[in-house]
């Protein structure tokens, strides 16, 4: 018997605990660079590159050939028992990538979660302090240390309790809705009078650009007086760049447009082109805080996993991913930015590189998660995969993957035009 979407959704449910959402009703059977083909065999073009994972597209020849290669060796040791090389390419090429000048070591992990704690780790055991900043809308991952940071509770930690404490909440920039860096600098202080004295603060951690918040943009200024306010203090500056990393924004790491370095970078996510593989990279005397045994995992750094990053890292240098980065980042923000002019609820176009996304509001300003998922919907039914984002889920991203040829590129929205036209 063929399989089908619904019926597969009816096994999903019976199967799969509740809490496991499926943001469309599809089953993906195969895919291709942007192209998916659900179990039904209807193709979808990926605009969505599995939540900004697949940069390099969906099983890349040179990313499928490295994992191969990798498979007729050795799937597993586990790092910290014996050591196999890939592992310490990756580290080497990091290394090289990450922002400023400062020497810089690496530490490889699963997920990007994971990246996140071992960056809190990393900072507690450096400051001998406990305390840590985040931001509001910020999302740095699912479990338990990570919700604590998440500034977003539905649907992350609804139903959970509180969290676990030393987290402490600040205001991120965003001029569209009030919020100055001024601002912002102005909820750190105070946090410093009200909550926690400085001294008592480990780390600083955000995301250069909000990804499940909204692809705000921080601004250059605001990074510069976290640095300062970090310096200060002795604080470490923390970079989640899951989301940002591995090229989405144009450069490798986001940072580097920022104008500042952070003391611990996060990465996941497209590193390893579908594989699991995340990581901590950050100054050298500061990632050697933690004695051998403190950092690892028996997955982390795989063969297989690192095997498919260095494969995306070949593909980014021989295809010139970050330039194309700009290229499909400038066609997506031309094009809405266009269509915003036609369409009113189409509020802001933002983001950085090929990190874009569209704000959905009202005639009196207030959000339109309802207008977003018809959206969503509607261009579903007409081929092509979007999710939503934001506080209020009133924001559609594009995270498409940046191997996309340019004519599905420009079909893909011409579709989101053809929402909006029949959706007004």
């Amino acid at each position: 018997m063929s399989k089908t979407n619904a019926g597969m959704i009816e096994r999903k449910n019976q199967a799969v605990a509740r809490g496991v959402g499926l943001a469309h009703p599809l089953f993906i059977d195969s895919a291709k660079n942007a192209t998916l083909t659900d179990v039904e065999g209807r193709e979808f073009i990926d605009f969505a590159g599995g939540i900004a994972v697949l940069n390099t597209g969906h099983l890349h020849d040179t990313v499928k050939k490295a994992v191969a290669d990798q498979l007729e060796k050795l799937s597993h040791t586990c790092f910290m028992v014996m050591g196999y090389e890939p592992y310490v390419a990756v580290c080497e090429k990091i290394n090289a990538l990450a922002t400023g000048p400062s020497p810089k070591k690496s530490a490889l992990f699963t997920t990007g979660a994971e990246a996140v704690e071992n960056a809190l780790k990393v900072a507690r055991a450096h400051t001998g302090r406990t305390g840590v900043i985040a931001f509001g809308a910020g999302y740095h991952g699912r479990t338990m240390a990570t919700l604590a940071l998440t500034g977003k509770i539905a649907p992350y930690s609804s139903g959970m309790g509180l969290m676990p404490g030393d987290v402490y909440r600040a205001l991120y920039p965003c001029e569209m809705h009030g919020i100055s860096t001024e601002d912002a600098i102005a909820s750190i202080e105070r946090i410093f009078k009200f909550d926690a004295e400085a001294c008592n603060i480990a780390a600083i951690i955000l995301e250069p650009v909000q990804g499940e918040g909204g692809f705000y943009v921080a601004p250059k200024a605001f990074m510069a007086a976290l640095r300062e306010i970090c310096d200060k203090h002795g604080i470490l500056l923390i970079a989640d760049e899951v989301q940002t990393g591995a090229g989405r924004t144009g450069t490798f790491f986001a940072m580097e447009q920022m104008g500042v370095e952070p003391d611990i970078t996060t990465f996941a996510k497209s590193i390893a082109g579908g594989f699991p593989l995340s990581g901590i990279v950050g100054k050298a005397d500061i990632m050697d805080s933690i004695a051998p045994g403190g950092l690892g995992g028996t997955y982390g750094g795989s063969p297989t996993a690192c095997a498919a990053a260095l494969g995306v890292l070949q593909v980014f240098e021989q295809e010139k991913l970050l330039d194309r980065a700009m290229v499909v980042g400038e066609k997506l923000r031309s094009y809405l930015t266009a269509m915003s002019k036609q369409h009113k609820v189409i509020a802001d176009v933002r983001g950085l590189g090929a990190m874009i996304a569209m704000e959905l509001i009202d005639e009196q300003g207030q959000p339109q998660p309802e207008l977003t998922a018809k959206v969503v919907a509607k261009a579903r039914d007409k081929g092509l995969i979007l999710i939503s984002c934001g506080l209020y889920g009133n924001v559609v991203r594009i995270l498409v993957p940046l191997t996309v040829p340019d004519a599905q590129l420009q079909q893909g929205l011409d579709i989101i035009s053809e929402c909006f036209a029949e959706l007004a």
